[in-house]
């Protein structure tokens, strides 16, 4: 075996900044005077850095601008000169807004800009002239994509994150009440883990099962976005059993209300959340939903992309996000 073989790929992750101006769909273009190039802000993981967020923290830094990430789009993989591979992952994004984002920058660590020696010009030009501009052509897929969905009125969404749980203490090793059964340790990493995703997506909204596996869950997000978050026994495991109608209204509230949010329950609540979210689905994206038990794993993170049509909201692109702890 080569010595690239046995290396570890280089992981990067950035975004396709977008707005519309006057109808036409524009992106944003980094220039880099060490390469004498245009591309894509993008930049390498920090240790046990969320996909996710390297990509917001390195589109700040190299644009100046906080944003909040939208559906992935194709990724790349090359081998670089000296032999490693090179992977990087995109995601369609846009400028942050304030007050309307507020909650979600709160949750970020701050940051500073790159240097001038890093990207010394940030540009913003029509989708259309793009891909003369772009110096790599391998570039252009992803910028492709990003066309294909605002043609389609895919490309302005907001996030629905379902979250299950934290890994929690085992039943037949907790003897008190069901509802009070909490977190292991690694749960509450799973829960801290959980903070730069919701973040990058721009969750404004948490909702909650009332039990303390979940409320303990979504409250390092809390905490730092600084949201008042809205807990209820419906999404908990007997309510659910009861009236599954009240669950699956809170989720069709979620998909209709443009802000992102975050909804956390347990495993057996999910089927319905999971049927919800199938029935609001392209048929594509409906097909590649989690089908069978458990559906997610503790700590374990489904987003949503819905856009908001003459018809109603429909998700379009769905995406999972593991906890980078087992």
């Amino acid at each position: 075996m080569s010595g690239s073989a046995r290396t570890p790929a280089v992981r990067t992750a950035g975004g396709l900044v977008w707005r519309v101006q006057d109808g036409r769909l524009q992106v944003q273009l980094i220039h880099r005077p060490r390469y004498d190039d245009w591309s894509w802000p993008k930049g390498k993981l920090e240790a046990g850095e969320p996909e996710q967020a390297a990509a917001v923290r390195e589109v700040a830094e190299e644009t100046g601008g906080p944003v909040i990430i939208g559906p992935s789009l194709p990724g790349l993989r090359y081998k670089l000169p000296e032999g490693r591979w090179k992977s990087v992952r995109y995601w369609a994004a846009r400028e942050a807004r304030v007050p309307e984002d507020r909650a979600a920058l709160a949750a970020r660590p701050p940051l500073g800009p790159a240097g001038p020696d890093e990207v010394d010009k940030v540009e913003w030009v029509d989708a259309a002239e793009a891909p003369q501009v772009l110096t790599r052509r391998a570039d252009r897929k992803p910028l492709a994509a990003l066309v294909h969905e605002f043609e389609h009125g895919r490309l302005d969404t907001h996030a629905v994150v379902i979250v299950r749980h934290g890994r929690a203490t085992p039943r037949d090793a907790w003897h008190g009440e069901e509802p009070d059964r909490p977190l292991t340790p690694l749960g509450h990493a799973h829960a801290a883990a959980a903070v730069p995703v919701l973040a990058a997506y721009g969750v404004t909204t948490v909702l909650s099962s009332r039990w303390e596996r979940c409320a303990a869950t979504v409250e390092p997000y809390v905490r730092a976005a600084g949201v008042r978050p809205a807990y209820t026994e419906h999404l908990a495991e007997v309510e659910h059993e009861r009236s599954p109608a009240r669950v699956a209204a809170a989720v069709r509230e979620l998909l209709e209300t443009p802000r992102s949010s975050a909804l956390c329950t347990h495993r057996p609540v999910l089927s319905t959340v999971l049927d919800v979210l199938g029935q609001h689905s392209r048929r594509s994206v409906a097909d590649a939903l989690p089908g069978k038990d458990p559906y997610l794993e503790p700590g374990e993170m489904l987003v949503a992309h819905v856009a908001l049509t003459g018809k109603g909201p429909r998700v379009v692109a769905a995406e999972h996000v593991s906890p980078p702890l087992s």
